[in-house]
């Protein structure tokens, strides 16, 4: 599939490769925010490889797609949310969309399998079950446990089968936190998950650990002053992070000028966790 410069209004893709055939087009979905051109031109570390990304419907995964497949890359984007798969192959129309729950063991190995083999990976799905710790129940641990650890370490392994068999060199990113090293009030599930996901890339990948990011999610979520403001002040360079912060550190990670970087967590936290 040519990557993401195809002029919009063409036809799309075929259904998703889950088998789960994608619905009608959503008229809902608005426009995603454009993203800079700086961490999309075409780059010889990703022309023509093929990478997979998760969670990649929203935020940060969203735009780590799109820049893949504008910097010339074979993009497969992975979502639970159709209507999201939709406006990203609108948006862009070189990506292949695969609608597909991670929590899903059985399925990942099989949808994942059928897309491959990859060389890259991003490992952004995640969820984010805030409750005060005396409150934490069992079903959200239990649903972020299976996304935020559990689908990584599974769909790492089935991608570095693909490499191991194809003999290809290839590179993961898991998608981390600040919070994997520092507590957040409500976070308690949420950082512990973060935390078990920095020591699994320990033992041969990378990941990069954002703080707060402006993403739609993020703006609403930290939309409260008194709230944001106790956060920022924590920040030396007292902003939050923009989405094209975190996306050009995961294409560093990806690309051949991080060969040399391996088990290693890359903060993306504007001085938080030095301050």
């Amino acid at each position: 599939m040519a990557p993401c410069c195809v002029p919009p209004g063409l036809p799309l893709p075929g259904p998703a490769l889950s088998g789960r055939p994608l619905p009608g087009p959503a008229s809902a979905a608005g426009p995603p925010r454009p993203q800079s051109a700086r961490s999309m031109e075409p780059h010889p570390s990703f022309r023509g490889r093929r990478a997979l990304v998760t969670g990649a419907g929203k935020g940060i995964g969203r735009a780590v797609a799109v820049a893949l497949s504008r910097a010339g890359a074979r993009v497969t984007a992975l979502s639970r949310t159709a209507a999201d798969l939709e406006s990203l192959v609108r948006e862009c129309p070189g990506i292949e969309p695969l609608c597909l729950d991670l929590a899903d063991w059985d399925a990942a190995e099989a949808a994942v399998g059928a897309a491959g083999p990859f060389e890259l990976l991003v490992n952004n799905a995640a969820v984010a079950e805030l409750q005060p710790f005396l409150e934490v129940t069992r079903e959200a641990l239990q649903r972020s446990l299976d996304v935020n650890f559990g689908a990584v370490l599974h769909v790492s392994q089935i991608v570095a089968r693909q490499m191991i068999a194809q003999g290809a060199a290839g590179a993961i990113v898991n998608v981390s936190s600040q919070a994997s090293q520092r507590a957040l009030r409500d976070h308690a599930v949420y950082c512990s998950t973060k935390s078990a996901l920095d020591m699994l890339t320990k033992i041969r990948v990378n990941t990069v650990n954002p703080t707060v990011v402006m993403t739609d999610m993020g703006r609403i979520n930290w939309s409260d002053p008194q709230k944001s403001a106790a956060m920022i002040n924590r920040i030396p360079l007292g902003k939050f992070a923009e989405v094209d912060d975190v996306v050009n550190s995961i294409l560093f990670l990806l690309s051949g000028k991080s060969a040399m970087t391996t088990g290693s967590s890359l903060m993306v936290d504007g001085g938080f966790l030095v301050s």
